[in-house]
């Protein structure tokens, strides 16, 4: 299968299952295989998990576009990415809202995901490399929060202080491999949740999250 038939399948099956189509034309317009090793650009437009080295993965399409999709984004908007990975994200992010601020505790990672989101010229997304608080909070708040690493039972409070009210999170949240993918709004009142189903992360590193050990598992959906 071609690589064109293959990303036409894969935008074919989201699409009926997604129900923003400015994700899918997001999604569409950002090239998978920019973001994965040369050696699997063949399989880009598959929906899983791939390994890009150090542990790390980029996301099944299908989450990405759910993740997306839940954050409710606007033009106006400006967003926090916990977990840049190879810039995939981020770099959807970038064509749906105004500013989005991404960080990585791995400079290697961070280094090669800011020379592709630059290559694409998507000058809005900013890739920071994490520091010894959760987040970004020199920016905060954010209107929406996108947490790409699964983080421990309960919701870091250092994200839920840098939401701006009415500001949306999507995080996954559980055990170091097996999480439920939960949406987190704030309001006057506080906070409401509601769970968007299971899903496998990579554990979320660091301050209220999980001790780094050697290897990941990769994320999808159960």
């Amino acid at each position: 299968m071609s690589l064109d038939t293959a990303k036409n399948a894969l935008f074919a099956k989201l699409a009926g299952v997604i129900r923003d189509p400015r994700v899918i034309e997001a999604m569409r317009a950002v090239p998978r295989e920019f973001f994965v090793p040369s050696e699997d650009h063949h399989l880009a437009y598959e929906d899983e998990a791939m390994s890009i080295g150090q542990g790390q993965t980029i996301s099944q399409p299908y989450i990405v576009a759910l993740m997306t999709s839940a954050l409710e984004l606007r033009q106006t908007d400006k967003v926090l990415e916990v977990g840049t990975g190879s810039g995939y994200q981020a770099a959807i992010l970038a064509r749906l809202a105004g500013t989005i601020i991404t960080v990585e505790r791995l400079p290697l990672l961070a280094q090669e995901a800011r020379r592709r989101l630059g290559d694409l010229g998507l000058t809005n997304a900013d890739v920071r490399e994490a520091g010894e608080v959760l987040g970004f909070p020199e920016k905060a708040p954010y209107d929406a929060i996108i947490v790409t690493a699964g983080a421990p039972p309960k919701i870091p409070q250092s994200l839920l202080g840098q939401l701006g009210f009415g500001g949306r999170m999507v995080i996954p949240v559980g055990g170091r491999y097996e999480q439920d993918l939960l949406k987190v709004q704030r309001t006057l009142e506080g906070y409401s949740t509601r769970s968007l189903g299971p899903c496998r992360f990579v554990p979320l590193i660091g301050d209220e999250g999980w001790e780094d050990e050697v290897g990941g598992a990769l994320d999808d959906l159960l």
